[in-house]
């Protein structure tokens, strides 16, 4: 017999300190995806997301998770994005490129900004222009990609076990 006792919900893990990880996306085309990468975020411990266009998130969804990070909504994600870079932030897109690292041997930055792309259209050109490195998850079999909101929730995962305390 195994001494296990469920817990259905263990407080958080505490971070030493603050992550020092943006999240940011384009105009999502499902509101869906938006609240469970919001979610993801809040989850991870990331204290802001940048998202744009018409946000709605359901907080069924979401598990009321915007309220426990900073979400900034935005008309678009270049002009934020080029500021962030001006700040020091490098700039990691989450997209299958041309020379884009495999996520299983990118070492991230401890502050960065990971972009996510369109679920349809990915990273658009003028964003692709200003990125410090594009990351891709393997995928062994089809379709050919992640859905968005899994795609970064697999991302989130990998920053934060190489950055347990924040």
């Amino acid at each position: 017999m195994n001494e296990f006792v469920h817990l259905r919900h263990k407080p958080p893990t505490t971070l030493e300190q603050p992550r020092e990880l943006i999240l940011a996306m384009p105009q999502m085309r499902s509101n869906v995806n938006v609240a469970r990468i919001v979610r993801a975020a809040a989850c991870s411990g990331v204290g802001t997301v940048i998202a744009c266009g018409n946000v709605k998130i359901d907080p069924k969804i979401s598990r009321e998770a915007e309220q426990h990070l900073d979400l900034q909504i935005r008309r678009s994600l270049l002009p934020v994005l080029k500021k962030l870079k001006d700040e020091g932030f490098p700039l990691i897109g989450l997209e299958q490129t041309s020379n884009s690292d495999n996520i299983h041997d990118y070492i991230f930055p401890h502050k960065c900004v990971l972009i996510i792309g369109h679920e349809r259209n990915g990273i658009t050109e003028d964003v692709l222009q200003i990125l410090d490195a594009t990351l891709e998850i393997p995928v062994w079999g089809m379709p050919f990609s992640y859905n968005v909101a899994t795609a970064t929730c697999m991302a989130l995962y990998e920053y934060c076990r190489q950055y347990p305390g924040g």
